[in-house]
């Protein structure tokens, strides 16, 4: 194709050509117009996500007010953020997660990703809302995941930092450990050493943990009253430790604070003036974000329409059709192909294998005009299927078989050599069981798959639509993979369990009741107890409770689903490790040839 001249305002500039527009551009359509609306689905799921959004304003209102920290000079987190990040591109993460119930209803970040002039970033701002930022139980994992999805898309770090050092009263849950409180400066190592920049800004008094947190990045950039150090002034005015405290070390204390409030050490003075940690100090919370976005313009970065194989378009039909097309309901149907034809560019899509292991649907996509696989869970009954079960078998969409999890090894592996990122969508009841399956490897082809997702080093990013469930979650893209998924997204549907509460019930209390109705007893104990399990099975397995425990990054709304795999394609184009040159490509071609020799 021919470049041409396109016109932006009154400015004259040249159009960028595409590779290979025959296999990029024009792929087949998928999906059609919806004869009905959601009706009830619709408003139950919206009552869902009402719920969700909820519980998150209130994680990120609780504590402080913005009208008393705007008092003593400061922003708040949130306005940090928004200070930052290019106006609509804020995609938060993890805002409900809060794994040891902290009063607060967070871990004291606010974490995501966004666009700074024009670059994702992940960013991780300090709640000084919350007792001065301090370090909470669950703060050390939200870090790590946050230093995790930076290294596996390549892209910078920033943390927004105003961090009182750790919650002293808890500090077993938080400070020890492999994945404690130093994993994360461990993390901050790592990224320098990979040549993905970590930058900071430092707000307030960041004392041991804190200071730890302001050092180990990249570039520093502080507010002109912003401190870190090693310990605090506390620990300054302390007391010579006996293991317990008397009349005597109590008068101590009263007497080293007496003479006025100790300055924290390691202030401006020393850490500019002095040391010349601090690269620039600036007179307020906008000077520092204003800097830390120019360091961020500084980091490497391929232009968009380098990757693009298209010019980016919208779908043919809206997304919040979502809402109509997936049930509530698990045991209702959906097609499969109407979900993808609200999510991806033009609703095209370019399927491999469509008439093999026809359990899953495998293919090409684009997002905002990038390149990207696709991995679907199909619905609905499968006749004549799995091959190696009896003649009129009927398989279950959403079970995984010989064929699929074959057929899904191949696709990831094709994607793997094209290095192009794949997305799986996942709404999955497990993988077949029994002799039959065994004779068939399905236990051998679901680890094989694992080992392809592991040893791809492509992104792969994971979002349950509804069931992850047993085996199939981690096998298809699931979070498991910490190598190369940057985080997992769930929607108002998603569900996660080992097994339906049902089946884990039978399986607990089986000999119980076995035993009770030979000896003549009761069942009626054991069939409480069992009722009991499923309903905590319900209440566990769902939405609010999955993000509050970290089994999924971020529940996120029907009609932002396309907004945040966009933001996925884009961070994962924007500073690649390696590139395929288009017209090197397999995949593409591996499809094309498929359906020739298979046409009828």
């Amino acid at each position: 194709m021919e470049s041409s001249e396109i016109s932006q305002g009154d400015v004259k500039m040249e159009a960028f050509g595409y590779s290979m527009p025959n296999y990029f551009q024009n792929m087949p359509k998928i999906g059609q117009k919806l004869n009905s609306d959601g009706g009830d689905n619709e408003q139950e799921i919206k009552k869902i996500e009402e719920e969700i959004e909820k519980i998150s304003f209130e994680a990120i209102k609780n504590g402080r007010s913005d009208e008393s920290l705007a008092k003593s000079g400061q922003l708040s987190a949130m306005q940090r953020i928004l200070k930052l990040v290019d106006e609509g591109t804020w995609r938060p993460l993890n805002s409900l997660y809060n794994p040891y119930d902290n009063e607060s209803g967070s871990t004291s970040v606010i974490k995501g990703l966004g666009c700074v002039n024009g670059r994702w970033a992940v960013i991780v701002a300090s709640d000084n809302k919350k007792r001065a930022g301090a370090w909470v139980p669950g703060q050390p994992e939200n870090l790590s995941r946050a230093a995790d999805a930076a290294k596996i898309l390549r892209i910078p770090l920033i943390y927004l930092l105003n961090c009182s050092g750790v919650e002293l009263d808890v500090q077993e849950l938080l400070f020890p450990g492999r994945r404690g409180g130093g994993a994360s400066f461990y993390r901050n190592a790592e990224l320098a050493q990979l040549g993905i920049p970590v930058i900071v800004g430092v707000f307030g008094t960041n004392p041991a943990g804190g200071g730890y947190h302001a050092i180990s990045p990249c570039i520093i950039i502080a507010h002109k009253n912003a401190n870190m150090a090693v310990g605090g002034a506390g620990i300054l005015s302390g007391m010579n430790p006996k293991g317990y405290v008397d009349q005597e070390s109590a008068m101590a204390l009263i007497n080293a604070q007496s003479g006025g409030k100790t300055p924290p050490p390691g202030g401006v003075k020393i850490h500019h003036d002095e040391t010349g940690f601090f690269r620039e100090v600036k007179e307020d919370d906008a000077g520092v974000i204003e800097s830390v976005r120019r360091y961020v313009e500084l980091a490497p970065v391929y232009g968009r329409e380098f990757f693009r194989v298209a010019p980016p378009c919208e779908p043919m039909y809206p997304t919040e059709d979502l809402y109509s097309i997936l049930p509530l309901n698990s045991r209702r149907i959906y097609d499969s192909y109407q979900v993808m034809s609200r999510i991806f560019d033009g609703s095209e899509f370019s399927e491999y294998k469509a008439d093999y292991g026809p359990e899953v649907i495998c293919g090409l996509a684009r997002l905002d005009g990038f390149l990207t696989g696709v991995v679907i869970n199909r619905q609905g009954l499968l006749m004549n299927y799995p091959e190696y079960r009896q003649k009129g078998s009927v398989g279950i969409g959403g079970k995984l078989y010989r064929q699929g999890l074959i057929k899904m090894s191949e696709f990831a592996t094709l994607c793997a050599r094209d290095r192009i990122p794949v997305i799986w969508l996942q709404d999955s009841n497990g993988i077949d069981v029994g002799d039959e399956a065994e004779k068939a490897e399905l236990l051998g082809l679901g680890q094989s798959l694992i080992y392809t997702v592991q040893n791809s080093g492509v992104p792969h990013m994971e979002v349950t639509l509804r069931k992850g469930s047993a085996a199939a979650h981690y096998v298809l893209g699931g979070p498991q993979c910490e190598k190369n998924n940057p985080f997992s997204l769930g929607v108002a549907t998603c569900e996660y369990y080992v097994m339906h509460g049902e089946t884990a019930a039978a399986a607990m209390y089986v000999r119980q009741l076995v035993a009770a109705n030979k000896e003549g007893k009761p069942l009626d104990d054991i069939i409480k107890n069992m009722n009991k399990l499923i309903e905590e099975y319900h209440d566990k397995s769902r939405p609010k409770f999955a993000a509050k425990m970290g089994m999924v990054d971020e529940i996120v709304k029907m009609g932002q689903l396309r907004d945040y795999l966009i933001a996925f394609v884009q961070a994962v184009y924007q500073n690649p490790a390696s590139i395929c040159p288009f017209h090197q490509m397999i995949t593409p071609r591996c499809i094309k040839e498929y359906n020739d020799l298979h046409k009828k």
